[in-house]
Parts: structure tokens; sequence; C-alpha cells
């Protein structure tokens, strides 16, 4: 494991989040990933943060609530059989990890695992959180993402990076 600062690789770490990278959350000895191609790295209040958006029919949405935590993983090596699992199948219902034979490994700051894979890893603690509304919202963007699902909008929980790093 090498400790780096929360923006390294981070053009590398773009790419891969527009394609995909996993969010885990954990909760009563249940953990779940989820798929996760929008998120922003950035800086607020002074702070390292990752902005999630997690859409509120969820499981994540609940586990996130509740804990107030998650870990984002930035695979760099192929996932694409697991990605497919584990957006394919809700966490409510079925164990993602025993269906792709993957493995979570401990955190250092939060009680929530990171997936066991080669990537980056951020460590994540929700420091505000809010749901979208339609009025507020690029009309575009309305039809685009959201028209065929109404009312199931994504909440943003800008989360502060605790932790990052790089496992082999």
């Amino acid at each position: 494991m090498q400790t780096v600062p929360f923006n390294f690789n981070a053009s590398k770490n773009l790419e891969i989040l527009s394609k995909t990278a996993f969010l885990t959350t954990h909760r009563a000895g249940k953990t779940n990933i989820m798929v996760t191609a929008w998120g922003a790295i950035g800086v607020m209040w002074k702070l390292p943060v990752y902005v999630a958006m997690v859409r509120k029919s969820r499981y994540s949405y609940k586990l996130i609530e509740k804990t107030r935590e998650f870990t984002v993983t930035f695979p760099y090596t192929d996932l694409s059989k697991a990605a497919e699992v584990f957006g394919q199948s809700s966490g409510r219902n079925v164990d993602k990890l025993a269906l792709t034979g993957l493995a979570t490994r401990p955190a250092h700051k939060i009680t929530t695992p990171v997936l066991d894979v080669p990537g980056m890893h951020l460590e994540c603690s929700v420091i505000y959180a809010r749901l979208m509304s339609a009025e507020k919202l690029n009309p575009a963007i309305q039809e685009l993402w959201y028209d065929r699902q109404r009312n199931n909008y994504h909440a943003f929980f800008v989360s502060q990076i605790l932790d990052s790093y790089i496992t082999p």
C-alpha cells in the first residue's frame, strides 16, 4: 500500500470514473458495492472532497444515510465482469462479493472496507448531503436522465476524503 494525495493520478482516476468506479458501503456486518460513474473530486471548505451521486432508490443510499461514510475504488485492473454483477443486482437481495469472488480489506480511518483489488482507494466521511429537485434542474438533463424514472433523483453526498492510497 502506498499513501498518496487525494488528487494523485487525477486524470487516470477521472477517466476510470467516467466508465466504472466502485462505491462501497457497510453496515451491521453487511457490505454492498455499487457501480459509480458520476462523481467529483475537489476541494470544498479547504478540505479534500469526493462528491458521490447516489439515487435515493438505491440500497447504497440507505446505507450512506445511516453510516455517513463510504469508500471509492478506482480499479487499475479489468473488473468489467464484476461491474456487471454490481450494476445489475441489489445488495438488498444478494451478496455481491460472493457472486463475484472478490473480497474487501479493512479501511484505515473508517469502518467501511475497500475492495481488495489493485487501484486507488478513497476513504470518505459525509460532511453534507442534498437531494436533487426538479425545479433547479436543467430541463435537458431532466429529460435525458430523470423523465423515465420520475422522482428518482440523486442525492449528492459531499464527503471529506480522510485517506487515499494505492494498493498493488
